[in-house]
């Protein structure tokens, strides 16, 4: 029989990584498409900050086709979910048989609840491969399975400013305050994975500009390398 296609909700960052590494492990499903949302004006992913070539960097050392939700900066929810229902009947339109898209949610009730009523009536399915997965737990794994990840966004009345641009690692997750989340899911902070089990190659990235926006978010700008671009 062949395995069920599914999409997944791309970000960039480390719960996405390993919800991809979780999907790619059963063997009931293949994943068929990486579904990114772009803040156009920035072309750079949303939230999150990273441009739009370590994006696209990310997407060809894993070999899945990319997807984007395309939105303006300081777009409303119904701007995004408009958005996003348009990707998802555009991506039914190539595979028909699709109609399954996975987060890398970890915990937080109300989100996956949200991700329920935006699909349901869209005639999709979310799925939560790491779902219930003990945070702690989870950080150490993705270090010991290889992943590498960059902190590119930090929100500052959680955690301190100098964490942007720091990499995503032991030394780290013993620095983090008591308080924070050891994933950042109560969105403390965001990351830019480089290098793990889900690439056929890492990515050599370097920190460039930091910048503080809104007055709370520290982002740290990644670049890819000369020789690794070129």
């Amino acid at each position: 029989m062949n395995p069920t296609p599914v999409a997944l909700a791309w970000s960039g960052g480390k719960d996405s990584a390993m919800a991809l590494a979780a999907l790619r492990a059963d063997p009931r499903l293949e994943v068929v498409a990486l579904v990114t949302t772009i803040t156009r004006d920035y072309d750079r992913i949303s939230i999150h900050g990273v441009r739009r070539d370590v994006l696209e960097a990310q997407v060809e050392a894993i070999g899945i086709r990319l997807v984007e939700v395309a939105i303006p900066p300081t777009a409303s929810n119904a701007i995004y979910e408009a958005a996003f229902a348009e990707t998802l009947a555009g991506l039914r339109g190539t595979h028909a048989d699709l109609n399954q898209i996975a987060f890398g949610d970890l915990f937080l009730a109300d989100v996956r609840a949200y991700r329920e009523r935006l699909l349901e009536p869209l005639g999709w399915t979310p799925l939560f491969p790491l779902w219930g997965a003990e945070t702690a737990a989870l950080a150490a794994s993705f270090i010991a399975c290889g992943f590498r990840a960059v902190l590119t966004c930090v929100d500052t009345t959680q955690i301190a400013a100098d964490f942007a641009g720091r990499q995503f690692d032991a030394a780290l997750l013993a620095d983090l305050p008591a308080t924070a989340d050891p994933c950042g899911e109560n969105g403390e902070f965001h990351t830019c994975v480089y290098a793990g089990p889900v690439f056929s190659r890492p990515l050599r990235l370097r920190t460039g500009e930091r910048v503080l926006r809104d007055r709370r978010f520290q982002y740290c700008d990644l670049l890819l390398d000369d020789a690794a671009a070129g």
